[in-house]
């Protein structure tokens, strides 16, 4: 971000700041779109999409995880945003990160009770546990090289902070992609494996945070 423009921005004031000049939606879209459509791309060449996804899709087991990844993916996008604003109100940010994580994790926790003790494992564990975090992290990769440009072209003050929001972000869209090859379904595993991969992303980003986006 340019000097003058920083400085028109906190003149104005954060609410001003927050809405961005004409024209640069599009240019947002397309790089986030070139970084997803990378994650996709990688995830069809290693991975391959499910072959059975459509009758995964008429389990409300899987929209539940569809659902949570959005809303997942959708705030950490608020929050790293937000977090390129000077002098914007960020307190309840936490909260909305916050509260899918809550809803899903009190889900699995009800079915986990619910379940007989011999099925509590394979619902918490899985069969793909081993890899399901660690590609979840690498679908994020392109993801967030495109999340940490787009917050070079604002003015992020708190630097590690934001790129750990960007890593999350990037972590919560792959875990997105990922959607279309994991045949898990237990909120359970979701609820923790699923997280688990995105705070990969999210450790990278607070890492490179202050080098990259230092502006």
């Amino acid at each position: 971000m340019k000097t003058d423009d920083l400085i028109s921005m906190l003149a104005n004031g954060p609410d001003v700041a927050a809405a961005p000049p004409p024209g640069t939606h599009w240019r947002a879209a397309s790089t986030l779109g070139a970084g997803l459509l990378a994650s996709v791309t990688l995830m069809v060449m290693l991975l391959g999409v499910r072959p059975n996804l459509e009758q995964l899709a008429l389990l409300p087991d899987f929209w539940i995880k569809v659902g949570f990844v959005i809303c997942l993916s959708l705030a950490a996008w608020h929050v790293s945003r937000r977090l390129c604003v000077p002098g914007a109100a960020t307190r309840a940010l936490p909260l909305l990160l916050a509260m899918p994580l809550l809803l899903m994790w009190a889900l699995g926790a009800i079915i986990l009770q619910a379940a007989l003790p011999e099925q509590r494992a394979e619902l918490f564990w899985g069969a793909t546990w081993r890899s399901c975090p660690l590609l979840i992290a690498l679908l994020s990769l392109p993801i967030l090289a495109a999340v940490l440009r787009l917050m070079r072209q604002l003015a992020p003050t708190r630097l590690r902070l934001a790129g750990a929001a960007a890593g999350f972000a990037a972590g919560a869209m792959a875990a997105l992609v990922y959607c279309l090859h994991c045949p898990e379904l237990a909120a359970s595993f979701v609820g923790f494996w699923y997280v688990l991969g995105m705070l990969v992303p999210t450790a990278i980003g607070a890492a490179i945070g202050p080098k990259v986006l230092a502006w």
